[in-house]
């Protein structure tokens, strides 16, 4: 069987074998026979995709053109020159071109087009159609060119039956249907040409951009009246591409947008006159129109619509949008603002860029409601104010764009003269809706939220021109939303849209008061009482809208109207909230009571992963960062639940992973110190540790240091991440951590950056004993290889702790001490830096470079302070002084310290006090001594505060041994002395119960810049503590003041 099997298979190869050699013969014959018929070699290029019949099985040659030549002829009966259009769609387009006799086929396709039998100009236009399917860019470009130029003839010739603006287009007219079938085939190649033409010589696009504009620009005579008007080739482009998509295209690449441009303003100039020409007789015609007329214009509108027709009045609006989409285009780039100014026929003047776009802005609020082009969807975005507003976005977003053609006092008293009107009253107010001052407020937010726009709306082009003298544009701003938000304008009472306004016109002003400068600006108008006014107005009846039932129909449960009034009320915390972006904004917020309201909201948007809003230059972080650097800021982020959320997300990336991923593989093993997952968490909370957050979060709080830690037991508060990640001190802790290593790691770069303030290093210290909690850790690190000797085991937690262990013992700059790193080196001793489980410290991490405090005064200064005593104008003294020290300071600043500074401190601040207008508080009287205050307690933090500056201070020679009594008794008496100004007040927070909670640092930097001299520094600071300069430098000297 397998003999046979074998037989038969050989047979059967022999026999494909043989075949195969009889269709390679033939095929080589027919080869032959196919060159020698082949008349001439055609032109072709070198491009990529430049190819002909290649693989085709049928080959069009020179005879059957020329035959076809002689069928298309006019005198030919009608099946002959059917057919032969049939045989030429039939044929490969790329053959057809490359014959010799393409010019005299594509006359005779030319004249066939225009043949009132459509089957014929539909033959002809499905050909060119498959042209631009499958030919090359050259070959394409013969049929686009050719088309064009038949279009431009036509358009041209009188004998053509082309319709005026007042006839309008009936589109079931023959004639109109077969026209816009050849506009369309342009318009589409138009579109899809600028995607391959980059890889073609130059001179195939520059054809085509040619053709276009000349066929573009054709004009008829002009001298009849407007209504009887022939129409140009440009309202038939505008009406299968109303909003010049085609020019958008090609002005996008560099290669395309230079030869459209040239072309422009060397030949076609024309086309943007009457571009922009179109937009001005639109708005001359808006401005004439009374309501009715409009009101029967849009009624006119809606009965066309059932039928195919364009009136003239529509088609004028077809071609002014394509007007206004074309010229916005062009202002984007700068060689195309180069055309501008243009000259335009009856006017005087010519057109500016600035004139064009305050045209534009005029647009948006006195141009009526466009007509129903095909649909009422679509009513919105064929709008006038709708097109313009699109325009200006994309001129916003363009910033060289933008500084040259809106950030001028023109364009933004354009915007800004429909608020006028309106807050003016009602009858000065014009015919303005709602939906355009929204667009006006989308562009006016669109300027403030870059840093040019924002300074020309405080200040306008002269920064030193008075509010008195004409208001900016933030001022006008202001106004019209406090009046909105006030209800004070009229005009708009009772409609739906007025919330959308209103926010609107708040978005402009949060950009504006979300920086320093725009909030300085805007304060006295109060905006943030008005938004918790309507706040709290719209908070009431939201808080009785019914639950929607289950199994109910929603909307009947649940108004719309109700649902507006959620929105509008979270629209006006989300605006409140955003007064937290500075330090001034956030003490106005924290004045409305609805700061726990703001978190509460930010809360939910962060839990949603919502964005914070539109034109904003940053995300929630910054806010978060901003309220927690205060008391009521912290705790109103504790009562949201958004502390809690964010340690619940910290511990799930830390120590429990992501649940809902099946683990095919384990986990690799960390390499770096944090966790890429963890790293926002991370950042998150540095953000929030700041000293006020840390000491109304943990104060006077112990922690839990439990018997047993269960291993579901998640971390809800600041507290619990302290005691699980920081202050390991048992085996319970140790042992409820699935990755100890990394999460310990964690928790000490963690205390490694919050430390870096002083003030949360001195209470951490004080409650939970930091440094004595690492020196544990490192004695247990110690492997003692024999009874005299020990070495520490380096590891990732020792060299941390042993890092942090030096940081927090040793204050100062980089050339004052050396903190060892975290990385280990190569070679045979990776980690050279000693490692301590005992104080002192090592030696190696003291700087060598010390300060002598036996500083010589330099004579320059010297004759400063000489000058100072002979000066008898106070005035001139405080001025001469100053200029002096910051020369001084700008070129010598090390010679400036010692006894030097001490005595150019005392003189300056005692003249400062003699003069009434430099004392901002009052001078009080103060009698305590010595003994008067020797028996007081000072806080935990100040003690240790006390001990860090002594060794501090002894470290640069600038302190003596009894440096730490002298310093204990001046802080006990700048409380005594400051308690005398203070006030009781009864609040929750932890931080205004006592005394300041912090250490006082200037106090303490104060006394060693005085040598340890406590008359000296006391008496300074009795004079210092009059000045306005104390409430900024000196911290304790407002705290319940």
């Amino acid at each position: 069987m397998m003999y046979s099997l074998k037989n038969l298979m050989i047979v059967v190869v022999e026999s494909m074998m043989n075949k195969f050699e009889e269709d390679e013969i033939q095929s080589q014959e027919k080869q032959k026979k196919f060159s020698k018929e082949r008349s001439s070699s055609y032109y072709t290029d070198n491009c990529s995709d430049s190819d002909s019949s290649f693989n085709q099985s049928y080959k069009f040659c020179q005879g059957k053109l020329q035959l076809i030549l002689d069928q298309l002829d006019p005198g030919q009966p009608k099946e002959v020159r059917y057919e032969a259009l049939q045989t030429l769609c039939s044929a490969p387009p790329s053959d057809v071109l490359n014959c010799e006799n393409w010019t005299a086929l594509c006359e005779k396709l030319t004249v066939s087009l225009s043949d009132p039998n459509p089957v014929f100009s539909d033959r002809i236009l499905k050909f060119y159609a498959q042209t631009f399917t499958l030919s090359p860019l050259h070959m394409t470009k013969e049929i686009y060119t050719s088309l064009a130029k038949y279009l431009e003839l036509y358009f041209l010739s009188r004998e053509n039956h082309i319709p005026t603006l007042s006839a309008g287009i009936d589109m079931t007219n023959p004639d109109m249907i077969r026209l816009l079938k050849k506009v369309r085939l342009l318009s589409e190649y138009q579109k899809e040409v600028p995607s391959f033409w980059i890889r073609h010589p130059e001179k195939y696009m520059e054809e085509i951009v040619e053709s276009t504009l000349s066929l573009l620009s054709v004009k008829h005579d002009q001298s009849h009246h407007v209504s009887q008007k022939i129409l140009d080739p440009i309202y038939f482009f505008a009406l299968v591409d109303t909003k010049a998509v085609w020019f958008k295209k090609w002005m996008h690449a560099y290669y395309s947008r230079t030869a459209v441009l040239r072309l422009l303003e060397k030949k076609y100039k024309a086309l943007i006159t009457t571009a922009v020409q179109q937009c001005v007789q639109y708005f001359e015609l808006c401005e004439t129109m009374k309501a009715d007329e409009i009101s029967g214009h849009s009624k006119h509108y809606r009965n066309r619509q059932k039928t195919f027709y364009y009136s003239g009045q529509e088609l004028q609006y077809i071609y002014f949008i394509h007007s206004v989409c074309l010229v916005g285009r062009l202002l984007i780039y700068t060689q195309g603002r180069k055309l501008f100014p243009v000259k335009l026929k009856n006017r005087k003047d010519s057109v500016s860029l600035t004139d064009l776009l305050v045209l534009f802005t005029q647009l948006i609020c006195y141009a009526p409601s466009c007509p129903k082009m095909t649909s009422s969807a679509h009513l919105e975005n064929y709008s006038p104010a709708s097109m313009v507003t699109e325009v200006l976005w994309i001129l916003c977003d363009q910033k060289e764009c933008t500084t040259e053609c809106l950030y001028n006092n023109t364009i933004i008293e354009s915007l800004l003269q429909p608020i006028h009107n309106l807050m003016k009253g009602t009858e000065a107010a014009p015919d303005c809706s709602e939906i355009a001052l929204i667009h006006i407020a989308d562009i006016l937010a669109r300027i403030a939220s870059v840093e040019e726009g924002l300074l020309l709306l405080l200040y306008g082009e002269n920064m030193n021109s008075s509010k008195e003298e004409s208001p900016t544009g933030a001022h006008i701003i202001a106004q019209f939303s406090k009046k909105l938000l006030d209800e004070e304008i009229s005009i708009f009472s009772g409609s739906e849209m007025l919330p959308v306004v209103k926010g609107a016109f708040i978005s402009v002003c949060r950009q504006i008061y979300g920086t320093c400068e725009g909030l300085q600006v805007l304060i006295p108008y109060s905006l943030h009482e008005s938004l918790a006014k309507a706040w709290k107005k719209t908070s009431l009846p939201s808080e009785s809208i019914p639950t929607p039932v289950e199994g109910s129909d929603s909307v009947s449960s649940v108004s719309q109207k109700s649902q507006n009034i959620i929105a509008w009320e979270e629209n006006l915390l989300d605006d409140l909230l955003n007064f937290a972006a500075t330090p001034k904004g956030l003490l106005l917020l924290q004045r409305t009571g609805a700061i726990n309201e703001c978190m509460t909201f930010m809360f939910n948007r962060y839990a949603k992963k919502l964005q914070i809003s539109r034109h904003e230059k940053f995300g929630y972080g910054v806010l978060v960062a901003q309220v927690a650097s205060t008391a009521a800021g912290a705790v109103s982020l504790q009562n949201s639940g958004f502390i809690n959320a964010l340690i619940t997300e910290l511990w799930s990336n830390l120590e429990c992973g992501k649940d809902d991923v099946r683990v095919m593989h384990p986990r690799s093993t960390p390499v770096d110190p944090i966790d890429r997952s963890c790293q926002k968490s991370f950042l998150a909370l540095v953000n929030l540790l700041s000293y006020p957050a840390v000491y109304e979060l943990v104060g006077n709080q112990d922690l839990p240091n439990k018997a047993e830690y269960s291993l579901r037991e998640v971390p809800t508060c600041i507290i619990d991440i302290i005691d699980r990640l920081i202050i390991l001190n048992s085996e319970a802790k140790i042992r409820s951590l699935f990755n100890y290593e990394q999460s310990h790691v964690f928790g000490l770069r963690l205390l490694s950056v919050i430390c870096c303030d002083l003030d949360t290093l001195l209470l951490l210290e004080a409650q939970y004993q930091v440094s004595e909690m690492l020196l544990n850790g490192q004695e247990e690190n110690i492997l003692e290889t024999s009874e005299s000797h020990r070495s520490f085991i380096i590891d990732s937690l020792s060299v941390e702790r042993n890092h942090v262990l030096v940081r927090i013992n040793l204050i100062g700059g980089p050339l004052e001490r050396t903190l060892p790193p975290r990385i280990l080196e190569k070679g045979d001793d990776p980690y050279p830096w000693p490692m301590f489980s005992s104080y002192p410290l090592p030696n190696c991490y003291l700087s060598e470079v010390r300060r002598n405090a036996d500083i010589k005064q330099d004579s320059e200064l010297g004759k400063l302070l000489l000058r100072f005593k002979i000066s008898e104008k106070q005035t001139e003294w405080i001025e001469n002084c100053r200029r002096q020290f910051c020369k001084m300071m700008k070129t010598k600043p090390d010679l400036i310290s010692g006894v030097a500074l001490v005595e150019l401190l005392e003189k300056f601040v005692f003249h400062l006090t003699e003069s009434p207008s430099e004392c901002y508080f009052p001078s009080v009287e103060y009698t305590a001594t010595d003994a008067n205050v020797k028996n007081e307690n000072l806080s935990s933090v100040q003690q240790l505060g006390i001990k860090m500056t002594v060794r501090y201070g002894k470290f640069l020679n600038l302190l003596k041994d009894r440096a730490e009594n002298d310093l204990t008794l001046v802080l006990k008496h700048c409380e005594r002395f400051l308690k005398q100004q203070q006030v009781s007040i009864k609040s929750s927070l932890l931080c205004l119960q006592e005394n300041y909670a912090g250490h006082d640092w200037f106090v303490s930097s104060l006394f060693m810049i005085m040598l340890g001299d406590k008359e000296k520094t006391f008496q300074f600071l009795q004079q210092f503590s009059r000045l306005l300069t104390s409430a900024f430098l000196w911290l304790p000297r407002l705290h319940i003041s």
